[in-house]
């Protein structure tokens, strides 16, 4: 599968599925090429809660559901407003993708938030995270996976043609292994879970999907090997966070085949320098871990830093395509 030199991490702004569906279907439109790229179902939270990535994945979920509080999403005894509301959010989006990828055949993704991403972020009744009952992490990963299977079908139907790509997003992930997520009294912190209870569940929703899987996350330190393990096919991340400390797993990352995300593109607004001076970062690296120049192309997509939510419209369209001339350059000059 051809995945496409250029994507977006998945949030735009404003309020409006169909320009927005326009914008990110028009800006990769050729996709299969080497610097093209490919298009995604974007989110567009500034319309309020159900928007938002936690609330559009709650609304996902199976015989779970989840409502607004004063403190966020908390999950409750039956669907109301938030869960409808989020459903048909949903729905709209859908239905603009699918008026602008009318006889579509490349890839395209589509963004979720992960297991543990969310189970940091939805309340129980008592008001703490799902992450601090093992049970409750089960259940929502369960749910998860019965409502990834069900989007998943939905936008097959929807885009025949598409090979679908499903990004986890996983923002929270080495909080919750590093035991830094807060409880509800802000005073102290759920207990870090076990690597291979978190990797097992990332594996068992990786499962749901038979074609690739992209975890992201915009965080620093991202566990690129656990992702890998996991059966990650690609990981994607703000590249501006990236040490020499972690030159040994990108390396090994990279040579296992497993694809490079990689965020070089501001995701606020912020000066676009020249394609080639933005991928500059990324042909350094290549360089100091000795990796055959030749492979860039295939290795590496190039996305904004994080979702563009934040940003104006106007820069939103403007970092989308810089992101496609930037990885043109990088497959014209990967000296």
């Amino acid at each position: 599968m051809q995945w496409g030199g250029a994507t977006g991490v998945g949030s735009m702004p404003g309020g409006d599925a169909r320009e927005t569906a326009k914008t990110v279907t028009g800006t990769f439109e050729g996709v299969a090429g080497a610097g093209q790229g490919m298009p995604y179902l974007a989110e567009l939270p500034a319309r309020g809660p159900g928007a938002d990535m936690i609330g559009r994945t709650a609304g996902m979920l199976v015989e779970l559901y989840a409502r607004v509080e004063p403190s966020g999403w908390r999950i409750g005894d039956r669907p109301g407003r938030d869960t409808r509301r989020a459903a048909s959010w949903l729905a709209e989006d859908l239905d603009a993708l699918e008026e602008f990828t009318q006889g579509y055949e490349g890839p395209l993704k589509v963004q979720a938030v992960g297991p543990w991403t969310l189970a940091a972020a939805l309340e129980l009744r008592n008001g703490e995270a799902a992450l601090s009952d093992p049970g409750a992490c089960r259940d929502l990963a369960g749910s998860l996976a019965e409502g990834l299977r069900a989007h998943l079908a939905d936008v097959r139907r929807r885009v025949p043609g598409a090979h679908l790509v499903l990004q986890l997003d996983e923002p929270s992930l080495t909080a919750v292994l590093r035991g830094q997520i807060k409880t509800a009294s802000q005073y102290r912190t759920h207990r870090a879970v076990d690597r291979q209870v978190v990797e097992s569940a990332l594996r068992d929703i990786m499962a749901v999907h038979d074609g690739p899987v992209v975890v992201h996350s915009c965080a620093p330190d991202v566990p690129f090997a656990l992702l890998r393990r996991a059966g990650a096919d690609a990981v994607s991340f703000d590249f501006a966070l990236l040490t020499e400390r972690d030159d040994e797993v990108i390396g090994e990352a990279v040579e296992a085949g497993t694809k490079l995300f990689a965020g070089v593109v501001p995701g606020t607004e912020a000066p676009l320098s020249d394609p080639a001076g933005s991928v500059m970062g990324v042909r350094t690296l290549w360089r100091r871990l000795g990796l055959d120049p030749g492979s860039l192309t295939d290795a590496v997509t190039v996305t904004p830093s994080c979702g563009l939510a934040g940003a104006s419209p106007a820069y939103a369209r403007a970092a989308l395509a810089h992101c496609v001339r930037a990885a043109r350059s990088l497959a014209d000059n990967p000296e």
